[in-house]
């Protein structure tokens, strides 16, 4: 069953076909484990801070059908996402019944939300399938760093990398990507960092680049059908996040299904309330974030 749609929809400004996903696999779901987080930073995507809901906290019984139906769906990894998931209560029980599936990543800031519950994560060490951690580091530069996640997050993100990492968990970076980069410069920079903060230097590092907050309305290009055709492979498409994964949210008391991580502030992505019809549903390049998956290829998966 098709959800209705504007004409935004379907239409770019310039009346031409806007540009489209069509799914075809269910190989990563995410969740959204709520926008409450320990922190509150002004660039934050989501939004999120101490106690928001525009996203609601999940519970192991909100998200056990759709580890069951995504498990039908072969599904090769599970990812968590907010807002700061160690804020969710239910989010070790959550990972313990996920990880009996397929392999888990947790996105975190690596701060205090973290740091009081490492020791629950010990009883993860030995999960059937492994448990990943990606911690945010936003910039080489620790005041750039704090002036964001505030004084002193930047030691206290390394601190929960350094936890995570004795633990024996994969631990991976988010950074920011400034627009004029010089990208093998910078990769570079933060592998030195990483180095003298007595990590490994290659750990991966996933790069993204400024999203706004939600609600926000970039001034960016309108990516039409020609522009997926001209600029991008039928491979290439299949690379993008909504074609191959999908993201559960909890908004209203109501468990929805949304396109892909960057894109829960617009209703027009509610796919429906099962994996399988969103599965069925085309995504549209609408979104202003969409632009940047498109040119920068940009990418919450580590897949």
């Amino acid at each position: 069953m098709e959800l209705i749609r504007s004409r935004d929809w379907y239409s770019a400004p310039t009346g031409e076909p806007r540009g489209y996903i069509r799914p075809h696999a269910l190989r990563e779901l995410w969740f959204h484990t709520g926008t409450a987080c320990n922190l509150s930073c002004p660039f934050c995507l989501e939004g999120s801070k101490p106690g928001d809901d525009r996203l609601q906290m999940l519970r192991l019984a909100d998200v056990e059908p759709f580890i069951d139906e995504a498990q039908e769906m072969r599904v090769e990894q599970f990812s968590f996402t907010g807002g700061e998931p160690f804020v969710a209560r239910d989010l070790i029980r959550i990972l313990k019944r996920a990880s009996e599936v397929a392999p888990c990543l947790v996105l975190t800031n690596g701060t205090d939300a973290l740091q009081r519950r490492i020791h629950q994560l010990d009883e993860l060490r030995n999960a059937p399938h492994p448990v990943s951690f990606r911690v945010s580091i936003d910039s080489i530069d620790r005041a750039e760093h704090d002036a964001g996640r505030g004084e002193g997050n930047f030691e206290r993100a390394f601190e929960g990398l350094r936890l995570l990492h004795a633990r024996g968990f994969h631990v991976s970076i988010a950074r920011h990507m400034k627009a004029d980069e010089d990208t093998p410069v910078v990769a570079a920079q933060y592998a030195a960092l990483l180095k003298e903060q007595g990590l490994p230097e290659d750990l991966k590092q996933v790069a993204f680049p400024d999203f706004l907050p939600p609600g926000s309305h970039a001034d960016v290009p309108a990516v039409t059908t020609q522009c997926m055709t001209r600029y991008q492979s039928e491979e290439s498409r299949r690379n993008f996040m909504c074609a191959f994964s999908k993201m559960v949210l909890k908004q209203n008391n109501r468990m929805r299904v949304y396109a892909c991580t960057l894109v829960d502030d617009d209703p027009e992505y509610d796919l429906g309330a099962t994996l399988r019809q969103a599965m069925e549903q085309q995504v549209s390049m609408k979104h202003h974030r969409c632009f940047s998956c498109f040119r920068y290829g940009s990418s919450c998966s580590e897949i």
